[in-house]
Parts: C-alpha cells; sequence; structure tokens
C-alpha cells in the first residue's frame, strides 16, 4: 500500500519448517525467478533446475546416517561465533548423507576438569580458529585427547597450531613447548611471528589476510583430499605461523607438512599419517565452503567422523 510496489511483486518470504536453505525452494513455488525476470526485461529464460538443492535439502532433512563433532573453543557461548564453521559442516554432512550433531564444549572447562570429563564419546574433535590465551590449554588437551584415542581431529589456524604444540610438547619431548602469542619467554617457540614481522606495531600490517596460493605435496593425505591438486588458493586471517627451525624435528616424530604456501614456504597443513584422521589447516577453509561444493577438508573430516562413528557401532 505504502511502497510503491506492485501487489503481483509482494512476495512472502514465510517461515520453512526445518533449515533455512528451504527458503529458495519455498521462494521458487511463489515464482520469484518469474517475477525478477519480468521486471528485468530479460525476455524468454529456462526455469531453474533446481534438483541438487532440492536433493542437498532434503539430505539435510533426513539424513541417513549421524555423526557427534565436538567444537572445541572459547566462544562456544555465541551462537553466531563459530557460524561458518556450523555451516561447513552442515555442507559436508549432507554430502554424506549425515546430520552432524554438533556439541559446543568451553575448553576453559576442559582445563578445569579433563578433555574426558567435558568432551566425553564423539566421533570427531574440531579445533576453531581465535585470538589470546584464554582456554588455550584447554584446547591443547582437546588436541592430545583426539591424538591419542585416535578421534578424527581437524585444527583450523589456532586449532592447527594447537596440534603443532601439543605434538612438540608430547610426542617430540619439547617440554614447554608454546607459542611466542601466549608465552614469549617460551624455552621453544614452535609458533612465532617470522622475522620480518617482529617489530611491526600495527597487527592489521602484519597478518596473512585474504586469499594466498600454497603448494600441496603429492602422496599426503591433503593431496588425496584435494583430488591430486598441485596448488590451491585458500583464504587466511592469522599473524604466527609454525616456526621453520622447528620443522625438521616435528617431521622427524612423524608429523607431515603437507602444503606450504607458494612464495615463502610457510606450513600451511599438518597431518599425522599414523592417525585415522589428524589434521590441520593454518587458513580458514570455512570461508569457500558452499552447500553444494563442501570445501575438500570438511567432507574428509566428515567421512572420517562417520568411519569412526560406525567402528565403533
Amino acid at each position: 500500500m505504502f511502497c510503491n510496489v506492485e501487489r503481483k511483486n509482494v512476495v512472502a518470504f514465510r517461515d520453512v519448517a526445518h533449515t533455512i536453505y528451504e527458503c529458495p525452494l519455498d521462494l521458487r513455488r511463489d515464482r520469484i525467478d518469474r517475477l525478477v525476470v519480468d521486471k528485468l526485461g530479460l525476455g524468454h529464460t529456462p526455469t531453474p533446475a533446481l534438483e541438487d538443492w532440492e536433493q542437498f535439502v532434503q539430505r539435510v532433512i533426513q539424513p541417513k546416517h549421524k555423526v557427534t563433532i565436538a567444537v572445541a573453543g572459547k566462544y562456544t557461548e555465541l551462537q553466531d561465533a563459530y557460524k561458518s564453521i556450523y555451516e561447513s559442516l552442515v555442507h559436508a554432512g549432507a554430502h554424506h548423507d549425515t546430520k552432524v550433531q554438533i556439541v559446543r564444549v568451553d575448553t576453559e572447562a576442559v582445563e578445569d576438569d579433563g578433555a574426558k570429563a567435558v568432551i566425553g564419546d564423539v566421533d570427531g574433535i574440531l579445533v576453531p580458529g581465535g585470538f589470546g590465551d584464554r582456554g588455550t590449554e584447554g584446547k591443547i588437551l582437546a588436541a592430545k585427547y583426539a591424538r591419542e584415542n585416535k578421534i578424527p581431529y581437524f585444527g583450523i589456524c589456532l586449532g592447527m597450531q594447537i596440534a603443532t604444540i601439543e605434538f612438540a610438547r608430547n610426542v617430540c619431548g619439547l617440554k614447554g613447548a608454546n607459542s611466542t602469542e601466549f608465552d614469549k619467554t617460551t624455552t621453544h617457540p614452535v609458533i612465532c611471528l617470522q622475522e620480518e614481522q617482529k617489530g611491526v606495531e600495527d597487527m592489521g600490517a602484519t597478518m596473512r589476510l585474504g586469499s594466498c596460493e600454497s603448494i600441496v605435496f603429492a602422496g599426503t593425505r591433503a593431496a588425496k583430499l584435494y583430488a591430486n591438486k598441485e596448488r590451491i588458493h585458500e583464504r587466511h586471517r592469522h599473524r604466527y605461523e609454525v616456526n621453520p627451525d622447528y620443522q625438521e624435528r616435528l617431521q622427524q616424530a612423524g608429523m607431515v607438512i603437507s602444503s606450504v604456501s607458494a612464495g615463502e614456504g610457510f606450513v600451511e597443513i599438518i597431518e599425522l599419517p599414523q592417525h585415522p584422521f589428524f589434521i590441520g589447516s593454518q587458513f580458514h577453509p570455512e570461508f569457500q565452503s558452499k552447500p553444494n561444493f563442501p570445501h575438500p577438508l570438511f567432507a574428509g573430516f566428515v567421512a572420517a567422523a562417520l568411519e569412526y562413528a560406525q567402528h565403533r557401532a
């Protein structure tokens, strides 16, 4: 009545029953595509082919399988703090016709009560990114719990650094290993600023931001997940890197560096080949996941969690 929109161009955007991914199908039933085509004068256009989307939505609503994933972080009480990660798990779950039940784990509680008591029996553990030292030791305990109990593990950004610190401490025997972000006087700075970053006070200037090219080494789990692509482009948002002075020590103890940045040689992906699934990425794969095209690392993680769940059953 009051916005100069023709009555026929007013479309109800109703609540849907199960998931927001139903909304495009609901709008299609109201012929919103034809209204847009007519309004823009595009003439004859084919009817949208939404069969793939319908199948995706069906796998979200009525999946055949179920896994439980613990997301262990320090912002878990905030509903949207890890929203892109939660949605990426939905995408990967639908790809495998699997419902991903997410357990939000406060890593400060892990510090107080231990990993098993707080995390319990899950099919996978994901440690996301973040800044600052609050809850860090709880994340390290979560990574240790996953490594020792052969539970699929996926570390993203800080989660990859956490896995490196845990491995350095408990496998390499580097007592007190840490990141200089958390302990500037650590005797084993396995995670640190690179030389060119030191002395720069503006945090934005020292961060690796946006898309960067990386090399993936053949024969690794990462290469298999990326369909044997030799080079990939992933989005970054971080300051600290794996210390190159410790790379050889980590590799000798069994850690595999499966991807490095194309220009600087910074560590991009780590993995433990003796583990069912233990991968950490310095970049943020959740930024490139799509409903019908889940990110390969998320897809691999959920597949491993599903295999773990079926084996336990």
